[in-house]
């Protein structure tokens, strides 16, 4: 796949309707890793465990999603500049008129009341090209995207909220107060709520898709960042950065159930494909832990230096580990957690997601 950064007008023309559920292209089992200040998107071959391509145009990517169907990527940035200043390139195939129309001043209710805004660009997989950039209130750590495909979900840390984008539309659609310092979130497998950890109070906030409003708000640990949702969408998996734990919350109790020591200073998190084991990468401890959640055991391989970001590269076996110090991403046997080989990636890899159909 080489990327050729140009749109055709037949691809934008039917972009909604892909976006919204048509049948999904074959895919290449290709892991998808931002690298934040570096300004770009790598595409790794699962297969192979190696760089095949490179998307450009992204600055300070750091989260990073994809819709259900693959053909799309939702790529956050975490620059942020002042409202009504120059808004990046305009992407090749789009009117000035639709540009015009994504990159105004920020919704008049984010808490700072859209005095800087970032960008979030929509990245189509078969060519790398960005098709749309839309302009958002404040820099974007995370991404989530709906199980529809319809909506997007970018947090913003240093707004005390969330914004959601229509896919269909390219516009932002609301923006939502959250709590201090939202980090994470995952939508439920229906797609009418979205769970969010708020990192600077201790909470998971539940908003509801239809209003685009907080319906409730559960206690987590210290610092809740990194979230995963069980497939049943009946657990939500929260890591404690500052306690060093994993909080179990019971969704339909509104509560946490348990919570699970691993370590000091947590990072990624991410659960094996059948469900039964959860993945901790664990910073200072230069270490990668694995928790069976039958028995709540944990077990731990060495990895230095600072693991970083996490995934389950699906039907693999394998987890992929970003480093915070080290330009690189190490293969981990998901059993053992055994080092199978290490790939150079030339930057800090953050929100990994594996392409639809990998």
């Amino acid at each position: 796949m080489k990327a050729k950064r140009v749109l055709q007008p037949a691809a934008w023309a039917g972009m909604a309707a892909f976006l919204l559920g048509m049948q999904a292209a074959v895919a290449e089992p290709f892991m998808y890793v931002p690298l934040g200040g570096e300004g770009k998107i790598v595409v790794v071959d699962t297969a192979q465990d190696k760089i095949v391509d490179t998307i450009d145009g992204v600055p300070a990517v750091h989260g990073l999603a994809g819709t259900p169907d693959g053909r799309f990527l939702v790529a956050g940035s975490f620059d942020e500049r002042e409202s009504g200043s120059v808004a990046p390139e305009k992407p090749a195939g789009v009117t000035e008129e639709e540009h015009a129309a994504h990159h105004g001043d920020a919704p008049a209710d984010s808490q700072k009341t859209g005095s800087v805004v970032s960008t979030v660009s929509i990245v189509q997989t078969t060519d790398g090209s960005i098709v749309r950039r839309i302009d958002v209130p404040g820099a974007v750590h995370h991404v989530a995207v709906g199980p529809s495909g319809r909506y997007a979900v970018v947090t913003h840390p240093n707004e005390g909220a969330i914004s959601a984008i229509d896919l269909t539309s390219f516009a932002v659609v609301a923006t939502v107060a959250t709590g201090p310092l939202p980090n994470y979130s995952a939508f439920s497998p229906d797609g009418s709520q979205v769970y969010v950890s708020n990192a600077g109070n201790g909470t998971i906030s539940a908003v509801g898709t239809s209003q685009w409003t907080v319906q409730w708000s559960a206690a987590a640990g210290a610092s809740p960042e990194h979230v995963v949702l069980s497939k049943d969408g009946a657990t939500l998996y929260v890591n404690n950065v500052d306690d060093g734990t994993v909080s179990v919350l019971s969704l339909k109790g509104r509560q946490i159930v348990k919570t699970i020591p691993v370590g000091s200073t947590l990072h990624g998190i991410d659960l094996s494909d059948d469900g039964k084991t959860l993945y901790v990468a664990v910073l200072d401890d230069e270490k990668v832990a694995s928790v069976d959640l039958a028995t709540g055991a944990v077990r731990s391989n060495a990895l230095a230096p600072a693991p970083y970001h996490l995934a389950a590269v699906r039907g693999t076996g394998k987890l992929y580990v970003s480093s915070a110090d080290d330009p690189k991403m190490w293969v981990v046997d998901q059993k053992s957690l055994s080092v199978l080989g290490e790939i150079p990636i030339g930057g800090k890899g953050h929100q990994m997601v594996q392409g639809a159909g990998s």
